[in-house]
């Protein structure tokens, strides 16, 4: 006679999983990879026979585990997009993947350089990463937030730099520091000297400049000092990065 299983046991399963995956996140990343399997099922609160059913092997779990960092950092940048002005999503995106995922640095190596496990999951969360990265980006050089000689391949690059900063640096503030110091290399560079600088009537009258937080396009005034955001939410959210940094 074959077993019927209903919608209640299909949660059961749902929820046991995400357990087991949430307990293997925090487990590899205080313990390394070496942490076994029954320590996991144990953080996790379920029957090492749990954890087998939904993954058959280290391998198995290993690659779980960073598809769903990646689909977590694509829900992130997302909710980003829907909510922010398209630089503050961007570099706010960034900051995400390097906070979430300095911790995750010897996972994210054993993954990446075992070419031979099948990984139909763990690549199609890559691809949508990279998807939303590359969204992101676009938005941001669009408003002329972000640099315009720079791709998704470089920024990439960059925040894994900012990663191995940040797991490198005991302090976390001052690795923070640096990682926001390195970030801050993607925006546009802007002239030691402008033309609105000194402001005689003469020279910058008219001119459009940016907005040094959301890349939104300003007016330069013709006497007075430099405007350097479009208004005073983007004014406070710079002063409150300034005092986190």
């Amino acid at each position: 006679m074959t077993a019927v299983i209903g919608s209640g046991d299909r949660a059961d399963a749902r929820r046991n999983r995400a357990k087991v995956l949430a307990a293997a996140g925090e487990a590899f990343a205080e313990q390394g990879l070496d942490v076994p399997l029954g320590e996991i099922a144990r953080r996790a609160g379920v029957g090492a026979g749990t954890v087998y059913r939904h993954f058959p092997s280290k391998q198995a779990l290993l690659e779980a585990v960073f598809a769903q960092h990646l689909n977590d950092l694509v829900a992130s940048g997302e909710r980003r997009m829907a909510r922010f002005a398209p630089t503050e999503a961007f570099f706010g995106f960034l900051q995400d993947v390097v906070e979430t995922s300095h911790r995750r640095g010897p996972l994210c190596d054993v993954v990446a350089a075992d070419a031979s496990w099948p990984r139909p999951v763990l690549t199609a969360a890559v691809l949508r990463f990279r998807q939303v990265l590359a969204a992101l980006l676009e938005a941001a050089q669009r408003v002329g937030g972000v640099r315009a000689d720079v791709g998704p391949e470089d920024v990439a690059a960059l925040t894994l730099g900012c990663v191995s900063t940040l797991n490198a640096r005991r302090d976390r503030s001052a690795g923070l520091k640096l990682v926001q110091l390195t970030l801050d290399g993607l925006r546009p560079s802007t002239p030691v000297t402008e033309s609105h600088g000194f402001r005689d009537g003469r020279g910058g009258h008219g001119a459009a400049a940016a907005c040094e937080e959301c890349g939104a396009a300003i007016a330069v005034r013709p006497t007075g000092r430099p405007v350097r955001y479009c208004g005073a939410t983007c004014r406070q959210r710079a002063h409150r990065r300034r005092l986190a940094g």
